[in-house]
């Protein structure tokens, strides 16, 4: 049987897809660059958002980040408003989502433990 999906879950998807877009589209800086919204979650009474974002750019920090999306909260808020049909736009919360770069590390430490396993068999 399908599984149903809640209406938070609807709304967050919807989000994510919309931020994405507006980040991307509309925002200029380039601080956002190389910028992906990982994930949304909403309040069941859809009344506030934590907006997870995760970057590959090393020349800018989270903090930095994180506050030219802050300050752009309220242009965020009302294109959000104008592209989806709610009756209340959740308030936005920014989240750095770390888990991009802790996979990556992952991966890189995996990497090594198998060749330094493959250089002492040789």
């Amino acid at each position: 049987m399908a599984r149903e999906f809640s209406r938070s879950e609807r709304v967050a998807d919807q989000i994510q897809r919309e931020l994405a877009q507006l980040i991307q589209r509309d925002m200029q800086d380039p601080r956002l660059n190389l910028l992906s919204v990982s994930a949304v979650e909403v309040t069941r009474d859809l009344a506030y958002a934590t907006v997870f974002v995760s970057s590959l750019s090393d020349k800018h920090s989270h903090d930095e980040i994180l506050s030219v999306l802050q300050k752009a909260h309220g242009f965020l808020r009302r294109e959000l408003g104008k592209a989806m049909r709610l009756r209340i736009v959740p308030e936005l919360k920014f989240k750095y989502d770390e888990s991009l770069e802790k996979g990556m590390s992952m991966a890189k430490l995996i990497n090594d433990a198998v060749e330094s396993d493959r250089n002492e068999e040789e």
